[in-house]
């Protein structure tokens, strides 16, 4: 049996940002990742303006992530259009280099890593590995991601009963992306889903989607739902023709968008997607993943593991508002009458929901 002060599990936005944190207090402490290599997790990689303020307090620069700024947002339902400014820059990026800027400055800081170390179950702060090998820290930190642990496992019920899965495929650098997308993002309204699209650093657009099992399940296929969606509403059709048709369309089963945790436990710090799940039009997940990083470590370090229980619950209390108010927003985007609201969307109020669904500052 392995012993540390504080266990990090999970070296993604969450975990690294713990890790700094805690480098910088010179609290001892362990990271370990299930993957050997940094990949390139589904996500939409939008950084707010509030995100980039928890990036800066990490050390992070946003240029080094991608100099370009996101300024103006476009919403579409069927053949209609709203469009605003965004209340502040915002950057695009995507989660290898973001992940992998973040897990080397915890590095740099001195943060022990461990790759390729698998967690198959924990029980209270007992973490088992695939390889056999038991960790018992004082301080468990789980940041996997929308990755289930057993024992620690999200809700089914949190789920429903029609899941939404997220799916995600590239679109190659052109020079008609530049042109259309320099500056902005785009946000594609349709019945039981929605997709983003964005720019990121490497030049490709990123096209994710979250949509509905039965609405994957009337289509087909992720394949055969994109060539539908493209024909349904042509502004998103033009992106979609550009797909390269031996693309990659990754996805993932069962996001439990608008859960919580709201109860504490005893020396367990659940962070990013284990303490709350926003819904991903927001483009707020990663900011929630930072800040419950830096909040949890900063908790642990004022308060030691007393302070778990207490900090998850106050935790929960500050996702209450943006989680609640962008599932009301998806709820209003996933309706097939969303085409007919559109015109009442005003760009003041597209300022209002972007400000309202940002965590606050920690």
């Amino acid at each position: 049996m392995r012993r540390t002060p504080a266990l990090i599990v999970g070296g993604g936005l969450a975990g690294s940002a713990t890790a700094i944190q805690l480098a910088r207090a010179g609290r001892p402490h362990l990271l370990v990742e299930r993957s050997r290599d940094t990949g390139d997790a589904i996500c939409g990689g939008f950084l707010s303006w509030r995100t980039l303020e928890t990036l800066a307090g990490l050390g992070i620069d946003a240029d080094a992530l991608n100099p370009a700024r996101v300024t103006r947002a476009r919403i579409y339902a069927g053949t209609r259009r709203a469009e605003a400014a965004l209340p502040h820059p915002a950057v695009s990026v995507t989660r290898r280099r973001l992940d992998t800027v973040l897990l080397a400055e915890a590095e740099r800081l001195g943060t022990p890593v461990e790759r390729g170390v698998s967690v198959r179950e924990i029980d209270g702060t007992t973490v088992r590995t695939a390889d056999g090998a038991t960790f018992a820290p004082d301080a468990l930190f789980l940041a996997s991601g929308k990755h289930d642990v057993r024992g620690m496992a999200r809700p089914e019920a949190a789920r429903g009963d029609d899941p939404t899965l997220g799916l995600r495929v590239r679109i190659a650098p052109s020079s008609a992306l530049r042109r259309s997308l320099d500056g902005g993002i785009e946000l594609h309204l349709f019945d039981r889903g929605y997709a983003g699209l964005a720019m990121q650093e490497d030049g490709t657009a990123n096209l994710c989607l979250a949509v509905h099992r039965s609405r994957l399940q009337a289509a087909g296929s992720p394949a055969e739902l994109l060539a539908a969606l493209g024909r349904e509403m042509p502004a998103l059709g033009e992106w979609v023709a550009l797909i390269d048709g031996t693309a990659t369309i990754d996805a993932i089963a069962n996001v439990p968008y608008g859960w919580r945790q709201r109860e504490g436990a005893d020396a367990l710090f659940r962070l990013g997607d284990q303490a709350g799940v926003i819904p991903s039009l927001a483009g707020e997940g990663m900011g929630i993943a930072l800040a419950s990083g830096v909040a949890a470590a900063n908790a642990y370090v004022e308060g030691g593991t007393n302070a778990a229980a207490h900090w998850q619950e106050d935790f929960a209390r500050r996702l209450a508002r943006p989680i609640g108010i962008a599932g009301i927003v998806r709820q209003v985007a996933e309706n097939s009458r969303a085409a007919w609201l559109l015109p009442l969307l005003r760009p003041a109020l597209i300022q209002v929901i972007a400000s309202a669904t940002r965590i606050g500052h920690i």
